[in-house]
Protein backbone atom coordinates (compact mmCIF):
# COMPACT_ATOMS: atom_id res chain seq x y z
CA UNK A 1 0.00 0.00 0.00
CA UNK A 2 1.02 3.10 -0.95
CA UNK A 3 1.80 5.85 1.79
CA UNK A 4 -2.15 6.84 2.38
CA UNK A 5 -1.00 11.07 1.70
CA UNK A 6 0.67 9.99 -1.70
CA UNK A 7 -3.41 9.96 -2.90
CA UNK A 8 -3.76 13.03 -2.62
CA UNK A 9 -1.43 13.30 -5.59
CA UNK A 10 -3.61 11.37 -7.97
CA UNK A 11 -6.12 12.69 -10.17
CA UNK A 12 -8.72 10.05 -9.53
CA UNK A 13 -8.94 11.13 -5.36
CA UNK A 14 -7.49 14.93 -5.26
CA UNK A 15 -10.18 16.96 -6.74
CA UNK A 16 -12.88 14.64 -4.48
CA UNK A 17 -10.89 15.20 -1.42
CA UNK A 18 -10.85 19.07 -2.39
CA UNK A 19 -14.47 19.05 -3.07
CA UNK A 20 -14.81 17.38 0.18
CA UNK A 21 -12.94 19.37 2.42
CA UNK A 22 -14.68 23.17 1.24
CA UNK A 23 -17.90 21.77 1.89
CA UNK A 24 -16.97 20.19 5.30
CA UNK A 25 -15.72 23.77 5.83
CA UNK A 26 -18.13 25.67 4.41
CA UNK A 27 -21.11 23.79 6.52
CA UNK A 28 -19.11 24.20 9.64
CA UNK A 29 -18.29 28.24 8.79
CA UNK A 30 -21.81 28.86 8.32
CA UNK A 31 -23.23 26.98 11.17
CA UNK A 32 -20.87 27.46 13.90
CA UNK A 33 -21.22 31.29 12.82
CA UNK A 34 -25.10 31.09 13.08
CA UNK A 35 -24.71 28.79 16.70
CA UNK A 36 -22.18 31.48 17.93
CA UNK A 37 -24.62 34.38 16.84
CA UNK A 38 -27.58 32.84 18.76
CA UNK A 39 -25.79 31.93 21.96
CA UNK A 40 -23.39 34.61 22.70
CA UNK A 41 -26.25 37.66 21.28
CA UNK A 42 -29.67 36.54 21.22
CA UNK A 43 -30.38 34.09 24.03
CA UNK A 44 -29.68 34.23 27.95
CA UNK A 45 -30.37 30.82 29.04
CA UNK A 46 -28.90 27.78 29.00
CA UNK A 47 -31.98 25.79 28.70
CA UNK A 48 -32.92 27.62 25.66
CA UNK A 49 -29.61 27.71 24.01
CA UNK A 50 -29.53 23.81 24.27
CA UNK A 51 -32.55 23.13 23.23
CA UNK A 52 -31.76 26.00 19.73
CA UNK A 53 -28.45 24.51 18.85
CA UNK A 54 -30.41 21.00 19.50
CA UNK A 55 -33.14 22.07 16.70
CA UNK A 56 -30.38 23.17 14.46
CA UNK A 57 -28.98 20.08 14.98
CA UNK A 58 -32.73 18.21 14.48
CA UNK A 59 -33.22 19.87 11.15
CA UNK A 60 -29.72 19.12 9.67
CA UNK A 61 -30.19 15.48 10.50
CA UNK A 62 -33.90 15.15 9.12
CA UNK A 63 -32.81 15.25 6.10
CA UNK A 64 -30.92 12.16 6.14
CA UNK A 65 -33.57 10.49 7.46
CA UNK A 66 -36.08 11.70 4.21
CA UNK A 67 -33.82 11.47 1.28
CA UNK A 68 -31.04 9.26 1.93
CA UNK A 69 -32.54 6.43 0.22
CA UNK A 70 -33.14 8.26 -2.79
CA UNK A 71 -29.73 9.31 -2.80
CA UNK A 72 -28.02 5.83 -2.45
CA UNK A 73 -30.27 4.64 -5.51
CA UNK A 74 -29.43 7.81 -7.44
CA UNK A 75 -25.53 7.07 -6.54
CA UNK A 76 -26.16 3.42 -7.77
CA UNK A 77 -27.78 3.68 -11.08
CA UNK A 78 -26.22 7.13 -12.30
CA UNK A 79 -22.42 8.93 -12.69
CA UNK A 80 -21.22 9.56 -9.11
CA UNK A 81 -19.18 12.79 -10.90
CA UNK A 82 -22.19 13.86 -11.85
CA UNK A 83 -24.35 14.20 -9.38
CA UNK A 84 -21.29 15.87 -7.39
CA UNK A 85 -21.62 18.58 -9.92
CA UNK A 86 -25.22 19.21 -9.68
CA UNK A 87 -24.95 18.93 -5.97
CA UNK A 88 -22.25 21.15 -5.59
CA UNK A 89 -23.99 23.72 -8.35
CA UNK A 90 -27.27 23.60 -5.60
CA UNK A 91 -25.22 24.55 -2.62
CA UNK A 92 -24.08 28.18 -4.22
CA UNK A 93 -27.94 28.84 -3.73
CA UNK A 94 -28.63 27.40 -0.26
CA UNK A 95 -25.14 29.49 0.79
CA UNK A 96 -27.28 32.35 -0.55
CA UNK A 97 -30.45 31.80 1.68
CA UNK A 98 -27.84 31.71 4.72
CA UNK A 99 -26.11 34.51 3.51
CA UNK A 100 -28.55 36.69 3.88
CA UNK A 101 -29.48 35.39 7.14
CA UNK A 102 -26.49 36.33 8.83
CA UNK A 103 -26.87 39.64 7.41
CA UNK A 104 -29.72 40.18 8.86
CA UNK A 105 -28.86 38.99 12.13
CA UNK A 106 -26.80 42.01 12.52
CA UNK A 107 -29.16 44.89 11.50
CA UNK A 108 -31.80 43.52 14.17
CA UNK A 109 -34.40 41.28 12.35
CA UNK A 110 -34.05 38.53 14.48
CA UNK A 111 -37.22 36.48 13.84
CA UNK A 112 -36.83 37.00 10.17
CA UNK A 113 -32.94 36.34 10.37
CA UNK A 114 -33.13 32.57 12.20
CA UNK A 115 -36.22 31.79 9.74
CA UNK A 116 -33.43 32.38 6.50
CA UNK A 117 -30.92 30.35 8.89
CA UNK A 118 -32.69 27.35 10.13
CA UNK A 119 -33.77 26.80 5.94
CA UNK A 120 -30.22 27.18 5.29
CA UNK A 121 -29.56 24.21 7.57
CA UNK A 122 -32.25 21.88 6.55
CA UNK A 123 -31.03 23.14 2.85
CA UNK A 124 -27.58 22.01 3.77
CA UNK A 125 -28.70 18.66 5.26
CA UNK A 126 -29.93 17.88 2.42
CA UNK A 127 -26.81 18.96 0.46
CA UNK A 128 -24.82 16.24 2.69
CA UNK A 129 -27.73 13.56 1.79
CA UNK A 130 -26.68 13.07 -1.51
CA UNK A 131 -22.94 13.91 -1.19
CA UNK A 132 -22.83 11.43 1.98
CA UNK A 133 -23.52 8.33 -0.12
CA UNK A 134 -20.92 8.99 -2.88
CA UNK A 135 -17.59 10.70 -1.08
CA UNK A 136 -17.54 7.07 0.20
CA UNK A 137 -19.46 5.13 -2.36
CA UNK A 138 -16.75 6.60 -4.95
CA UNK A 139 -13.77 5.92 -3.27
CA UNK A 140 -13.68 1.59 -4.09
CA UNK A 141 -14.11 2.86 -8.02
CA UNK A 142 -10.79 5.21 -8.27
CA UNK A 143 -9.06 3.36 -5.81
CA UNK A 144 -7.37 -0.20 -5.39
CA UNK A 145 -8.27 -2.12 -2.74
CA UNK A 146 -5.48 -1.75 -0.51
CA UNK A 147 -5.78 1.64 -0.54
CA UNK A 148 -9.31 2.40 0.41
CA UNK A 149 -8.69 2.29 4.18
CA UNK A 150 -6.49 5.11 3.31
CA UNK A 151 -8.61 6.62 1.41
CA UNK A 152 -11.43 6.46 3.66
CA UNK A 153 -8.71 7.94 6.73
CA UNK A 154 -7.74 10.85 4.42
CA UNK A 155 -11.75 11.91 3.77
CA UNK A 156 -12.15 11.37 7.69
CA UNK A 157 -9.09 13.46 8.23
CA UNK A 158 -9.98 16.04 5.50
CA UNK A 159 -13.29 16.49 6.42
CA UNK A 160 -12.38 17.25 10.72
CA UNK A 161 -9.78 19.68 9.46
CA UNK A 162 -11.98 21.58 7.27
CA UNK A 163 -14.20 21.36 10.43
CA UNK A 164 -11.34 22.43 12.74
CA UNK A 165 -10.51 25.90 9.83
CA UNK A 166 -14.63 26.46 9.89
CA UNK A 167 -14.80 26.66 13.32
CA UNK A 168 -12.30 28.84 14.41
CA UNK A 169 -13.04 31.03 11.97
CA UNK A 170 -16.22 31.74 12.75
CA UNK A 171 -15.04 32.25 16.32
CA UNK A 172 -13.20 35.03 14.86
CA UNK A 173 -15.04 36.80 12.44
CA UNK A 174 -18.42 39.02 11.67
CA UNK A 175 -21.52 37.51 10.60
CA UNK A 176 -20.98 39.50 7.37
CA UNK A 177 -17.67 38.46 6.56
CA UNK A 178 -18.70 35.08 7.29
CA UNK A 179 -21.63 35.05 5.15
CA UNK A 180 -19.30 37.04 2.40
CA UNK A 181 -17.13 33.44 3.29
CA UNK A 182 -19.14 31.17 2.38
CA UNK A 183 -20.48 32.09 -0.76
CA UNK A 184 -17.07 32.24 -2.37
CA UNK A 185 -16.04 28.79 -0.67
CA UNK A 186 -19.11 27.75 -2.53
CA UNK A 187 -18.25 28.75 -5.70
CA UNK A 188 -14.54 27.39 -5.67
CA UNK A 189 -16.27 23.73 -4.02
CA UNK A 190 -18.29 24.21 -7.31
CA UNK A 191 -15.43 24.38 -9.52
CA UNK A 192 -13.59 21.65 -7.91
CA UNK A 193 -16.31 19.35 -8.23
CA UNK A 194 -16.03 19.62 -11.66
CA UNK A 195 -12.93 18.18 -12.28
CA UNK A 196 -14.06 14.53 -9.98
CA UNK A 197 -13.14 12.07 -12.73
CA UNK A 198 -16.38 10.03 -13.84
CA UNK A 199 -17.76 7.30 -11.74
CA UNK A 200 -19.95 5.42 -13.66
CA UNK A 201 -22.62 3.06 -12.12
CA UNK A 202 -21.39 -0.49 -12.59
CA UNK A 203 -25.16 -2.23 -12.30
CA UNK A 204 -28.20 -1.81 -14.73
CA UNK A 205 -30.33 0.81 -13.79
CA UNK A 206 -32.91 0.71 -10.65
CA UNK A 207 -36.45 1.21 -10.83
CA UNK A 208 -36.13 4.59 -8.14
CA UNK A 209 -38.61 4.98 -5.14
CA UNK A 210 -39.53 8.09 -4.35
CA UNK A 211 -41.42 7.69 -1.86
CA UNK A 212 -39.32 9.04 1.17
CA UNK A 213 -40.94 7.16 3.72
CA UNK A 214 -41.29 3.55 1.63
CA UNK A 215 -37.89 3.52 0.53
CA UNK A 216 -36.36 4.56 3.69
CA UNK A 217 -37.67 1.34 5.05
CA UNK A 218 -36.87 -0.94 2.27
CA UNK A 219 -33.40 0.37 1.85
CA UNK A 220 -32.72 -0.49 5.97
CA UNK A 221 -34.49 -3.29 5.77
CA UNK A 222 -32.92 -4.78 2.88
CA UNK A 223 -29.68 -3.64 4.57
CA UNK A 224 -29.72 -4.59 8.14
CA UNK A 225 -30.90 -7.51 8.32
CA UNK A 226 -26.78 -8.78 7.44
CA UNK A 227 -25.58 -9.16 10.60
CA UNK A 228 -22.07 -7.66 9.70
CA UNK A 229 -23.87 -4.54 8.48
CA UNK A 230 -26.46 -4.45 11.17
CA UNK A 231 -23.75 -4.17 13.87
CA UNK A 232 -21.22 -1.91 11.92
CA UNK A 233 -24.16 0.70 11.44
CA UNK A 234 -26.08 0.77 14.75
CA UNK A 235 -21.54 1.04 16.16
CA UNK A 236 -21.32 4.22 13.75
CA UNK A 237 -25.32 5.18 14.77
CA UNK A 238 -24.09 5.30 17.90
CA UNK A 239 -20.95 6.99 17.81
CA UNK A 240 -22.45 10.25 15.72
CA UNK A 241 -25.59 10.61 19.01
CA UNK A 242 -22.59 11.15 21.05
CA UNK A 243 -21.06 13.94 18.79
CA UNK A 244 -24.18 15.26 18.16
CA UNK A 245 -25.08 15.73 22.07
CA UNK A 246 -21.60 16.44 22.87
CA UNK A 247 -21.74 19.79 19.70
CA UNK A 248 -25.09 20.34 21.26
CA UNK A 249 -23.90 21.23 24.97
CA UNK A 250 -20.04 22.78 24.24
CA UNK A 251 -21.70 25.82 22.89
CA UNK A 252 -23.66 26.50 26.16
CA UNK A 253 -20.84 25.10 28.70
CA UNK A 254 -18.48 26.90 27.60
CA UNK A 255 -20.51 30.16 27.92
CA UNK A 256 -22.41 28.98 31.41
CA UNK A 257 -19.94 26.80 33.12
CA UNK A 258 -16.45 27.94 31.53
CA UNK A 259 -17.39 31.40 31.37
CA UNK A 260 -15.82 32.07 28.73
CA UNK A 261 -16.01 33.97 24.53
CA UNK A 262 -17.53 32.68 22.18
CA UNK A 263 -13.56 32.10 20.66
CA UNK A 264 -13.16 29.75 23.14
CA UNK A 265 -16.37 27.87 22.47
CA UNK A 266 -15.07 27.62 18.89
CA UNK A 267 -11.80 26.54 19.94
CA UNK A 268 -13.68 23.57 22.01
CA UNK A 269 -15.49 22.61 18.51
CA UNK A 270 -12.33 23.25 16.39
CA UNK A 271 -10.14 20.63 19.31
CA UNK A 272 -12.38 17.80 18.10
CA UNK A 273 -12.33 18.16 14.72
CA UNK A 274 -8.53 17.84 14.88
CA UNK A 275 -8.42 15.01 17.16
CA UNK A 276 -10.53 12.65 14.86
CA UNK A 277 -8.18 13.81 11.86
CA UNK A 278 -5.72 12.35 14.29
CA UNK A 279 -7.13 9.34 15.00
CA UNK A 280 -7.94 8.22 11.72
CA UNK A 281 -4.35 8.77 10.72
CA UNK A 282 -3.05 6.80 13.51
CA UNK A 283 -5.78 3.72 13.29
CA UNK A 284 -4.94 3.41 9.65
CA UNK A 285 -1.29 3.28 10.82
CA UNK A 286 -1.93 0.68 13.32
CA UNK A 287 -3.96 -1.46 11.11
CA UNK A 288 -1.14 -1.04 8.08
CA UNK A 289 -4.10 -0.62 5.59
CA UNK A 290 -6.11 -3.50 7.18
CA UNK A 291 -9.97 -3.65 7.13
CA UNK A 292 -10.97 -4.15 11.00
CA UNK A 293 -12.48 -3.50 13.63
CA UNK A 294 -10.42 -4.54 16.27
CA UNK A 295 -9.54 -1.52 18.00
CA UNK A 296 -12.49 0.08 17.87
CA UNK A 297 -13.97 -1.36 21.23
CA UNK A 298 -11.03 -0.14 23.55
CA UNK A 299 -10.91 3.17 21.32
CA UNK A 300 -14.39 3.91 22.21
CA UNK A 301 -14.22 2.61 25.70
CA UNK A 302 -11.01 5.06 26.72
CA UNK A 303 -13.34 7.62 24.87
CA UNK A 304 -15.76 7.15 27.30
CA UNK A 305 -13.65 7.36 30.03
CA UNK A 306 -11.99 10.37 28.67
CA UNK A 307 -15.82 12.18 29.02
CA UNK A 308 -15.87 11.18 32.25
CA UNK A 309 -12.78 13.05 33.27
CA UNK A 310 -13.64 15.80 31.23
CA UNK A 311 -17.13 16.49 33.27
CA UNK A 312 -14.92 15.89 36.18
CA UNK A 313 -12.34 18.65 35.31
CA UNK A 314 -15.63 21.11 34.18
CA UNK A 315 -17.03 20.29 37.92
CA UNK A 316 -13.85 22.03 39.51
CA UNK A 317 -13.25 24.92 36.99
CA UNK A 318 -13.39 28.55 38.86
CA UNK A 319 -15.87 30.52 36.89
CA UNK A 320 -15.05 34.21 35.71
CA UNK A 321 -16.05 37.13 37.95
CA UNK A 322 -20.60 37.58 37.48
CA UNK A 323 -21.10 39.06 34.02
CA UNK A 324 -17.50 38.68 32.82
CA UNK A 325 -16.01 35.85 30.56
CA UNK A 326 -12.81 35.00 29.87
CA UNK A 327 -10.83 35.30 26.73
CA UNK A 328 -8.63 32.94 24.91
CA UNK A 329 -5.70 34.40 27.05
CA UNK A 330 -7.14 34.67 30.18
CA UNK A 331 -8.23 30.91 29.64
CA UNK A 332 -5.99 29.66 28.74
CA UNK A 333 -4.19 31.18 31.86
CA UNK A 334 -6.30 28.92 34.20
CA UNK A 335 -4.84 25.65 36.18
CA UNK A 336 -7.43 23.75 34.62
CA UNK A 337 -7.53 24.57 31.17
CA UNK A 338 -4.37 22.69 29.62
CA UNK A 339 -5.48 19.59 31.21
CA UNK A 340 -9.10 19.87 30.04
CA UNK A 341 -8.21 20.63 26.55
CA UNK A 342 -6.06 17.48 26.45
CA UNK A 343 -8.60 15.52 27.67
CA UNK A 344 -11.44 17.12 24.88
CA UNK A 345 -8.61 15.77 22.08
CA UNK A 346 -8.10 12.65 24.07
CA UNK A 347 -11.63 12.35 23.50
CA UNK A 348 -11.67 13.17 19.66
CA UNK A 349 -8.88 10.94 18.78
CA UNK A 350 -9.77 8.16 20.31
CA UNK A 351 -13.42 8.68 18.56
CA UNK A 352 -11.73 8.92 15.14
CA UNK A 353 -10.02 5.57 15.73
CA UNK A 354 -12.97 3.69 16.47
CA UNK A 355 -15.34 5.13 13.29
CA UNK A 356 -13.23 5.20 10.42
CA UNK A 357 -12.41 1.80 10.25
CA UNK A 358 -16.34 1.30 10.52
CA UNK A 359 -16.65 3.35 7.14
CA UNK A 360 -14.08 1.43 5.55
CA UNK A 361 -16.01 -1.69 6.16
CA UNK A 362 -19.07 -0.66 5.02
CA UNK A 363 -17.94 0.09 1.52
CA UNK A 364 -15.57 -2.62 0.81
CA UNK A 365 -17.73 -5.95 2.31
CA UNK A 366 -20.58 -5.43 -0.37
CA UNK A 367 -20.63 -5.69 -3.94
CA UNK A 368 -19.98 -2.87 -5.95
CA UNK A 369 -22.76 -1.77 -7.16
CA UNK A 370 -24.61 -1.80 -3.33
CA UNK A 371 -21.81 0.72 -2.32
CA UNK A 372 -23.66 3.47 -2.01
CA UNK A 373 -26.82 2.42 -1.02
CA UNK A 374 -24.59 0.67 1.78
CA UNK A 375 -23.67 4.44 2.99
CA UNK A 376 -27.25 5.73 2.28
CA UNK A 377 -28.56 3.33 4.69
CA UNK A 378 -26.53 4.13 7.38
CA UNK A 379 -26.58 7.75 6.82
CA UNK A 380 -30.70 6.88 7.31
CA UNK A 381 -30.51 4.83 10.85
CA UNK A 382 -27.97 7.79 11.89
CA UNK A 383 -30.09 10.57 10.95
CA UNK A 384 -32.84 8.66 13.31
CA UNK A 385 -30.06 8.42 16.03
CA UNK A 386 -29.04 11.86 16.08
CA UNK A 387 -32.60 13.35 15.92
CA UNK A 388 -33.29 10.77 19.27
CA UNK A 389 -30.13 12.38 20.72
CA UNK A 390 -31.36 16.02 19.78
CA UNK A 391 -34.96 15.29 21.30
CA UNK A 392 -33.05 13.80 24.12
CA UNK A 393 -31.11 16.60 24.71
CA UNK A 394 -34.24 18.93 24.74
CA UNK A 395 -36.31 16.87 26.88
CA UNK A 396 -33.30 16.68 29.55
CA UNK A 397 -32.32 20.00 29.23
CA UNK A 398 -36.17 20.84 30.51
CA UNK A 399 -36.26 18.82 33.25
CA UNK A 400 -32.89 20.95 34.33
CA UNK A 401 -30.08 18.55 33.78
CA UNK A 402 -27.13 20.98 32.96
CA UNK A 403 -24.36 19.83 30.24
CA UNK A 404 -21.88 18.42 32.96
CA UNK A 405 -23.88 16.20 33.94
CA UNK A 406 -25.11 15.42 30.65
CA UNK A 407 -21.83 14.02 29.39
CA UNK A 408 -22.39 11.04 32.11
CA UNK A 409 -25.03 9.80 29.58
CA UNK A 410 -22.40 10.08 26.73
CA UNK A 411 -20.38 8.06 28.76
CA UNK A 412 -22.96 5.49 29.06
CA UNK A 413 -23.62 5.27 25.25
CA UNK A 414 -19.89 4.77 24.95
CA UNK A 415 -20.48 1.42 26.60
CA UNK A 416 -23.37 0.25 24.28
CA UNK A 417 -20.67 1.25 21.40
CA UNK A 418 -17.76 -0.86 22.88
CA UNK A 419 -20.49 -3.52 23.42
CA UNK A 420 -21.74 -3.63 19.62
CA UNK A 421 -17.86 -3.09 18.52
CA UNK A 422 -16.91 -5.97 20.09
CA UNK A 423 -19.43 -7.82 18.56
CA UNK A 424 -19.11 -6.82 15.15
CA UNK A 425 -15.53 -7.89 15.25
CA UNK A 426 -16.00 -11.48 16.84
CA UNK A 427 -18.18 -11.77 13.89
CA UNK A 428 -15.95 -10.85 11.11
CA UNK A 429 -12.09 -10.61 12.20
Amino acid sequence: MINALGLLKRRRFLPLFTTQFLGAFNDNLFKQAMVLFATYSIFSDAKVEQGFNALATGLSTLPFLLFSALAGQLADTHDKARIIRVVKSAEIGIMAVGAAGLFLAQTGHTNVSIGLMLSAVFLLGVHSTFFGPIKYAILPQHLSPCDVLGGTGLVEAGTYLAILLGTIIAGYVSSEAAAAGVMGVALIGWYAGRRVPPAPPQAAPLAIDYNPLRASWRLVSGTMHIPRLFLAICSISFFWTIGAVLIIIFPPLVKNLLTATQNVASIFTATLSIGIAIGSVVINTLLRGRISARFAPVSVLAMGAFVVAFSLIVRAWTPAQAGQFYGWSAFIAQPLAIPLLLVLLAIAVTGGMFVVPLYAFLTTTVEADQTARTVAANNVVNAVAMTAGAVLVIAISARGVTPENMLFLVAAMCLVSAWLAQKLHRACD
